[in-house]
């Protein structure tokens, strides 16, 4: 008598856990929550997160599933895929659609993709709306796929070398661990955008001259407070310096699901949020580039180390100067694509949650230096903020800590995201109202 008590028991005890536990977020959000985790744990495995194969393959597969649920719920603006189904079955054209452009992108990895599917649809007992589905997901999938054939993404490009000049970009290979003659990113200047007219729709007005006081202060700046040893940096500056080093799309998409997860949003609100998000990284990131290869502006490292040279008799030169990363990355200073990269994707969230808004952000593991140099655990993991624009300005100027970025680039950094995150949000707009808590934007 007292086993089957504690058998009955047990089991309701289990059921209230589940329940709690589903109150998290709804069971379907979790169908946008696990393909945006999974493919990015994918992408960083193959390469660390050093092309845009990762980011793109997230936003493809976030607006495929965005085009597929408002084929049926005719919520939202449809990107690539404008047909409609509104008896198909939302959950089935969701899973179906992520895994077809996560397949195409990583066919290695079928397996696993097919695993995760099947666990959110099984395909082997499936009702007709469910079918229907599928059909639809597939469909919204290959719309993507077919619309960002040949978009660049991974295109090579020339690079014109320029002799040693103040404020060119110059080699330094020997602190970027880079082979001589390297350069990084050149053809991410190129690459066609998700909501971006062109590469160079928002061009960066110039860096300072090397003779005016905006840059001697810049440089004064990041030469004390960048340097590996500094007596100016504060704890708490050098703490942010490091924990804002994770890779923007890594760290703030891992922010979309804890706030998807916090708000309870609805699979509909959740995957806009996330396709949002990713396609303003990306454009970010092309953006950014696009201006840094246009004002080829020099890096810290090289012009701390050549400042003997620059004719501003304000910059005194130290020829043995490093900075806390340890890292210079191959490719040119202004504006930093962090910053871009960043406060493109608060614009996202402040867009859905409006701008003030306290949250607290998890990065428990940086690089230690620059890419393949092992990683570190940062004590604390968190960092909380009163508003997603405090944050992102906050990540700009990481970079000035870190010593790999004057102010300037930071600060037009922060400028350049939000005009690329707001252009973003124009691509998938509201079709019709709603009332729904789940549902906001």
């Amino acid at each position: 008598m007292n086993s089957r008590f504690l058998a009955c028991l047990a089991t309701c005890l289990f059921m209230l856990i589940a329940a709690a536990s589903a109150e998290d977020a709804p069971p379907d959000a979790l169908i946008a929550v696990s393909w945006n985790e999974t493919v990015l744990r994918v992408a960083e495995a193959e390469d660390g997160f050093l092309t845009l194969k990762g980011l793109r393959t997230a936003a493809m597969l976030h607006v495929a599933m965005h085009d597929a649920l408002s084929a049926i719920n005719g919520r939202y603006e449809q990107y690539a895929y404008r047909g409609s189904n509104p008896e198909a079955d939302a959950m089935a054209a969701a899973a179906q659609a992520a895994f077809v452009v996560a397949a195409h992108q990583y066919p290695d990895k079928v397996n696993a993709f097919t695993e995760l599917r099947e666990q959110q649809v099984a395909s082997n007992s499936m009702n007709a709306r469910q079918q229907s589905g599928f059909e639809l997901g597939t469909a919204a999938a290959t719309a993507i796929l077919e619309e960002r054939g040949g978009d660049g993404w991974n295109a090579a490009a020339e690079y014109d070398w320029h002799p040693m000049a103040p404020g060119v970009y110059a080699e330094f290979n020997e602190h970027s661990g880079t082979p001589e003659g390297f350069i990084f990113g050149a053809g991410w200047a190129r690459a066609k955008g998700f909501a971006l007219a062109s590469p160079d729709q928002f061009r960066s007005p110039p860096p300072p001259a090397i003779q005016s006081d905006e840059y001697t202060q810049a440089y004064n700046e990041v030469k004390s407070v960048g340097r590996f040893q500094s007596m100016r940096r504060t704890p708490d500056q050098a703490h942010l310096a490091l924990w804002w080093k994770d890779f923007v799309e890594n760290s703030h998409n891992r922010l979309a699901r804890d706030l998807v997860d916090r708000e309870g949003l609805n699979l509909a609100a959740a995957n806009r949020l996330f396709a949002l998000v990713n396609m303003s990284i990306f454009d970010a990131y092309v953006s950014s580039f696009d201006n840094k290869f246009f004002y080829n502006h020099w890096r810290p490292y090289t012009a701390i180390r050549w400042a003997a040279n620059d004719g501003n008799p304000d910059t005194a030169p130290e020829e043995s100067w490093t900075n806390l990363h340890r890292h210079t990355y191959a490719f040119p200073s202004y504006p930093s694509a962090h910053g871009t990269a960043s406060a493109a994707a608060m614009s996202a969230f402040a867009h859905v949650f409006g701008d003030d808004y306290e949250f607290t952000m998890r990065i428990p593991v940086v690089d230690i230096a620059g890419p393949f140099s092992g990683k570190i655990q940062m004590q604390p993991a968190t960092r909380s903020f009163s508003r997603f624009s405090d944050a992102a300005r906050e990540c700009a100027l990481s970079r000035v800590y870190l010593g790999i970025h004057f102010r300037y680039d930071s600060t037009e950094g922060f400028v350049l995201g939000q005009k690329v995150g707001q252009n973003a949000l124009a691509r998938l707009p509201v079709k019709k109202p709603t009332t729904s808590k789940s549902d906001s934007d």
